[in-house]
């Protein structure tokens, strides 16, 4: 089985993902940015990962209408994907919901999501708490999904997770470690100094998310299960 990865950005990888979807009998094919075949239609999943791009800015990131045109076909033929950060945004516009810039600001560091009712009774998530702690790192928001679920919200940003059929997305990146994020807070300390943000202060964080790691390891492996099992 293939599990197609769009990547955006060299540091942006599966992270805990990777060794979910491989134990679930994934073999992963990595694309990175303008590298979308037209085989990948046909894959048996579809991973699109982050990146600092927005989708609405596809005049200067031409791969991102490639991306799109892929994703809508899949969901046409209800072909399953998976969507994280960017990746959620581009599935939420290519199922039919406007993307845009969040009016509640930039959310980033390390903090709970908070399941919803309907979350909870989600084959897929059912069983875990009712907030996960998870990385954050995004300014970019979406309208509600037409004909999917949703999963998770936050205090500031209430699309933080849908379920679309068999495709999920989701706004925040529980494959992140907190090694991972700590070396996003190094690469992007400068950025997050003119966003207003402390890089010193969000890395007193990532003790909570080392803790979280168990969790959310078990929620991605059962994610990729639910994958494996869409395509038995």
């Amino acid at each position: 089985m293939r599990a197609v990865v769009y990547q955006h950005e060299e540091h942006e990888g599966v992270g805990l993902l990777g060794p979910a979807l491989a134990k679930a009998g994934f073999t992963l094919v990595n694309r990175f940015r303008t590298t979308v075949r037209r085989e990948d239609v046909d894959a048996e999943l579809l991973v699109v990962m982050g990146g600092p791009m927005g989708v609405y800015e596809a005049d200067q990131h031409p791969f991102l209408r490639e991306e799109l045109a892929i994703l809508r076909e899949r969901l046409a033929n209800e072909r399953p994907c998976l969507g994280i950060c960017l990746g959620a945004q581009l599935l939420a516009d290519a199922a039919g919901a406007e993307v845009f810039a969040g009016k509640n600001g930039f959310e980033v560091g390390v903090g709970p999501v908070r399941w919803t009712a309907d979350g909870l009774k989600d084959s897929v998530i059912a069983g875990v708490r009712p907030r996960t702690v998870v990385a954050h790192w995004h300014g970019d928001t979406h309208k509600a999904v037409p004909g999917a679920t949703l999963l998770a919200s936050t205090d500031r940003y209430v699309q933080q997770a849908f379920r679309l059929g068999a495709s999920f997305g989701f706004q925040f990146h529980l494959e992140l470690t907190a090694k991972e994020m700590g070396r996003w807070l190094e690469l992007g300390a400068e950025d997050l100094r003119q966003r207003g943000k402390d890089p010193v202060e969000l890395k007193t964080q990532l003790p909570k998310l080392e803790s979280a790691e168990k969790e959310n390891t078990e929620l991605l492996q059962r994610l990729a299960e639910h994958f494996a099992e869409q395509v038995r």
